[in-house]
């Protein structure tokens, strides 16, 4: 799991739940921008980077038992919805597709049985004991509304671990797609999209972020984590801006 489980039902500690009537970091429903302090690339170096040639989408636990309508984790669901994440990660699998952009959807699952599953973390005990599992071949596991699956689409299972790559087929695969740019998406911030970001970094991939397709628990936790760790890695920016990219017109090679 990306996120930090609480108890039986699904809620995080206390140390990790929103403040009453705290101020949202970021509008509802507009477009997040990066936050001050953040270096914002040109538009041609975006261009570059996202070059559909070399770059692949990935998007993160973005399934129904994490972030959908029957979610093991409540909180973090509604933050991704309510930021407007899980709308910009499908407008961005949309135009992936549109563009020729390679899409990978990674998963965490567990066998019926916890066959291969870690036990060396609070947060993989407490996932066994939350209402709504992340079992091998469930609905849980499926990738989540609105975001559309096409058949040219990977998903890529992990029984163990935190990260979408470690110990996965991932980073096999993007060498094997002619990968330069790995397009990270998804949740949570706390814990399943630093660990992408810094294994694909560490694997010679360029990061790009867009800040506002990605959530995290407390709301008001992820620009902070994003200007304060993500910044000094990966290329920080907005769901607008790929897009922006993606739907340009190619130039003959």
């Amino acid at each position: 799991m990306g996120a930090l489980p609480g108890g039986r039902n699904g809620r995080y500690p206390r140390a990790f739940r929103p403040v009453a009537g705290a101020r949202r970091p970021y509008p509802r429903t507009s477009s997040r921008l990066p936050q001050r302090g953040v270096p914002v690339p040109s538009d041609s170096g975006l261009v570059a980077q996202v070059d559909p040639a070399t770059t692949v989408l990935l998007t993160v636990e973005c399934q129904r038992g994490v972030v959908g309508a029957d979610s093991a984790l409540p909180e973090l669901a509604e933050v991704a919805r309510t930021s407007g994440a899980l709308v910009r990660i499908a407008r961005l699998v949309a135009a992936a597709h549109e563009a020729g952009v390679q899409v990978l959807h990674a998963v965490a699952e567990r066998r019926p049985d916890g066959r291969g599953a870690s036990s060396n973390a609070r947060l993989f005990r407490a996932a066994e004991r939350l209402p709504v599992r992340q079992l091998t071949g469930s609905t849980a596991v499926r990738v989540a509304d609105p975001i559309p699956v096409a058949e040219e689409d990977l998903v890529v299972r992990r029984l163990h671990g935190l990260s979408p790559l470690a110990g996965t087929d991932v980073d096999a695969l993007l060498r094997n797609f002619g990968c330069r740019t790995l397009v990270v998406t998804g949740v949570s911030a706390n814990v399943a999209i630093p660990n992408a970001v810094f294994d694909a970094v560490n694997l010679g991939y360029t990061a790009v972020v867009p800040a506002d397709a990605i959530a995290g628990v407390p709301a008001d936790y992820t620009p902070a984590m994003v200007r304060n760790t993500l910044s000094l890695v990966a290329t920080i920016t907005t769901a607008d801006a790929v897009l922006d990219c993606w739907r340009r017109p190619r130039r003959a090679r």
